[in-house]
């Protein structure tokens, strides 16, 4: 397909094509993909497992093992009918082994057929080349004929410094590797892009996305209210990253007010949500599981010493201060979590048998009607048999039951939402594209 030529409609996966009928939520696969294979007791002895905990203790057997355990998850994952897989991408901690999540894209988009491929996301911060993200993306979408979600994020506080990236230039840097990006998916080339952080003489490659006029952008984050209203601006999708009920219905708020100002209606097609469930046979054996849960919101499996996860000129003051504080014992931890008994009675954990799970995410989907559902289902030491069961499970059972009551609550598609090209620039600091010389 020539530059500039529209995508044949018979071409599957092709916005506009593949998704005619589907008009409910879609339901995504998600692990965190976790490096379990280090020894716990030397973690705790450290008192830290993110940025400095010594990788002398990461088994690369296991790691071997694990990867080709997720392999065939995500495989399973499509066969029983989710609408999609949902990787992202972290570094220097055990929480999640996926260092670049293109890789794992790359392959999915090579063994599954169906299932979109969403990255929640790339860190476009710690990039140093995003004419490359662009081109590696742009690969999987033709690879995988259409069906890449592109997402971008930030990256934590302490992969800043994990990749020696600037924390105070994160969001300058987000917003302008993302300009960059979207040109180089749109804008023919050659052409050349001077920017405060970002210089490229010649922007021309020859890997262009098969999707036009670029891969679906969907947003993750927390409650970051720039990001959201960054999101809404651009009318991508936001994802909420297990918030709270409370929590999620105030980020559609923020993120529906910021979509009317600038001129279009919002809805579910643009509220995203991930939830941590697990499904097995009887309620009992769920709990047990779901406990592994909890694995990396432990001070010694997935964060870092505060001041690493919020390093000088990352986060606003506010957010800052409070890290600190508790860093120096003079406050509580500003990221504290409930209980597990308390995370499993307010339904920010849901476990049990189909029957339970069905009930409380009918619940869920009630008070914050997202279009985009991401579960959550395997984490932590969770046997690879349990995992397959939960997925199965989910399959079978979960799936259609979530599927009836999103029509019943007209929960429409993302896919269903109309996302022009983003080309706007997103901050003050106007980068200038002009032609190579």
């Amino acid at each position: 397909m020539r530059r500039g030529q529209a995508p044949r409609s018979d071409r599957p996966g092709v916005r506009g094509h593949g998704n005619k009928g589907r008009s409910t939520m879609h339901i995504m696969y998600f692990t965190e993909q976790p490096m379990s294979a280090y020894p716990a007791d030397k973690g705790l002895e450290f008192g830290a497992t993110a940025l400095m905990f010594p990788n002398t203790h990461f088994d690369p057997a296991e790691g071997s093992r694990l990867y080709n355990e997720f392999i065939e998850q995500y495989r399973l994952a499509e066969a029983v009918g989710f609408d999609g897989i949902m990787l992202n991408e972290h570094h220097n901690a055990p929480f999640c082994m996926q260092a670049k999540a293109n890789v794992f894209a790359s392959i999915l988009a090579a063994i599954t057929e169906r299932v979109k491929i969403v990255i929640l996301g790339n860190p476009l911060p710690l990039s140093e080349n995003p004419v490359r993200i662009a081109e590696e993306l742009a690969m999987i979408d033709m690879i995988s004929k259409g069906r890449l979600v592109s997402g971008f994020v930030r990256g934590g506080g302490q992969e800043q410094l994990a990749t020696g990236a600037n924390p105070a230039y994160n969001r300058e840097r987000f917003q302008e590797a993302h300009d960059l990006i979207v040109r180089t998916w749109t804008q023919p080339g050659p052409f050349r892009f001077e920017g405060n952080h970002y210089h490229q003489r010649v922007v021309n490659p020859w890997a262009l996305p098969l999707q036009k006029p670029h891969p679906r952008i969907w947003i993750p984050g927390v409650i970051s209210k720039e990001t959201v209203g960054w999101a809404a601006r651009h009318r991508y999708p936001y994802i909420a990253l297990n918030t709270t009920v409370e929590q999620t219905n105030a980020i559609w708020k923020l993120y529906d007010s910021t979509a009317e100002e600038v001129g279009f209606r919002s809805g579910p097609e643009y509220h995203g949500y991930l939830k941590q469930v697990h499904v097995a046979e009887t309620d009992e054996k769920a709990i047990e599981n779901a406990r592994q849960f909890t694995w990396m919101q432990g001070e010694f499996t997935g964060l870092a010493h505060p001041v690493w996860s919020t390093p000088s000129g990352y986060s606003s003051p506010e957010q800052r201060r409070g890290f600190v504080e508790f860093s120096t014992g003079r406050g509580t931890s500003p990221r504290r979590r409930p209980t597990f008994e308390e995370q499993i009675r307010n339904n920010m954990i849901i476990a049990g048998r189909p029957e339970t799970v069905i009930a409380k995410l009918r619940e869920v989907m009630e008070q914050t009607r997202p279009g985009i559902m991401s579960l959550w289902a395997n984490d932590g030491f969770m046997t690879q048999q349990d995992s397959l069961t939960c997925i199965r499970l989910l399959g079978q059972e979960v799936l259609p039951a979530l599927r009836e009551t999103a029509k019943a609550l007209d929960l429409k598609s993302p896919f269903e939402a109309e996302t022009p090209v983003s080309l706007q620039f997103s901050t003050d600091l106007q980068p200038r594209a002009v032609a190579a010389e």
